[in-house]
């Protein structure tokens, strides 16, 4: 009976110390453009991969433009933890992508994408 309840303890140890990002929200692993990256303009191509299925119609990219207005891009979803979406007619200068996306465990990611446009 002890041996069991020492059983018990140690697999509720376990389960306390696991990381909690074994049930972590959508990470972004790579993007297009990278973070502080200089692009070429006036059209840029947007492409941002999560470590997890990402919702695309509950997900938002904006765009934050040199002189702070912001323009919501329609994102398209290449595969499941990928969302793309096209820029048109960027000026000269810093520019910041906001994104927000809903991952398969139902958490909401949020994040932000400073580029410059040359």
């Amino acid at each position: 009976m002890k041996l069991r309840w020492l059983g018990v303890l140690a697999v509720c140890g376990l389960a306390l110390a696991l990381p909690r990002y074994a049930h972590a929200h959508a990470m972004l692993v790579q993007s297009t453009p990278q973070a502080h990256a200089t692009v070429q303009g006036p059209e840029i191509s947007i492409e941002l991969k999560y470590n997890a299925r990402v919702d695309a119609t509950r997900s938002t990219l904006v765009l934050v433009a040199p002189d702070g207005k912001t323009a919501p891009l329609a994102a398209s979803q290449s595969g499941p933890g990928t969302l793309a979406a096209k820029a048109q007619q960027l000026n000269h200068g810093g520019y910041v992508l906001r994104w927000q996306v809903l991952s398969s465990d139902g958490h909401v990611s949020r994040g932000e994408i400073p580029f410059t446009v040359k």
